[in-house]
């Protein structure tokens, strides 16, 4: 799932406690490495409509990721405002944010108490304290050097803007 071993539970918030980004992590690839792996859609819809019945409320929009997103973005609405669910496009991670965005940088929220049936759904909620690591404290070996020029010239230096990003 990305995670470094030992840190496969099913909601991650241990913080700064060496998160490994794998392959895909930043939507980018290698042709000849052969393409990314694609999140379960299915299995995020299933998830965000179990979520809306819960919080008696109802899914809003639901975008899928388009080139150079790196993420699909949906919402559960319910008496209280709108919930925005984030959803990596090719590793099963879950991320919350007060608005609808192109890209992340710091803004993410803290998952809510019905996050927990993503989980059940096979993904693996990141908090809003993991996605506010900085990059130095991830292993990023897995990184091209292409990578680092897009993370650097986006003055990207966190996690989560790592994985929640357009690269246009």
């Amino acid at each position: 799932m990305g995670l470094a071993p030992g840190k496969m539970g099913d909601m991650v918030d241990e913080g700064n406690s060496g998160f490994t980004l794998p392959r895909g992590a930043t939507g980018f690839f290698v042709p000849k490495d052969g393409p990314l792996p694609d999140t379960d859609l299915r299995a995020f819809r299933t998830a965000l409509y179990a979520a809306a019945r819960v919080v008696e409320g109802h899914v809003g929009e639901i975008e899928g990721h388009e080139y150079p997103r790196t993420f699909h973005t949906a919402s559960v609405v319910d008496r209280t405002g709108e919930s925005v669910i984030l959803c990596h496009a090719h590793h099963p991670w879950i991320a919350f944010a007060q608005e609808r965005r192109n890209w992340y940088a710091e803004e993410f929220l803290p998952p809510p108490p019905w996050a927990s049936l993503f989980a059940e759904a096979g993904f693996v909620v990141l908090s809003s304290e993991l996605l506010a690591t900085p990059l130095s404290d991830v292993d990023t070996s897995v990184l091209t050097q292409g990578e680092w020029r897009h993370i650097r010239s986006y003055g990207i230096t966190t996690l989560g803007g790592t994985l929640f990003n357009a690269w246009a």
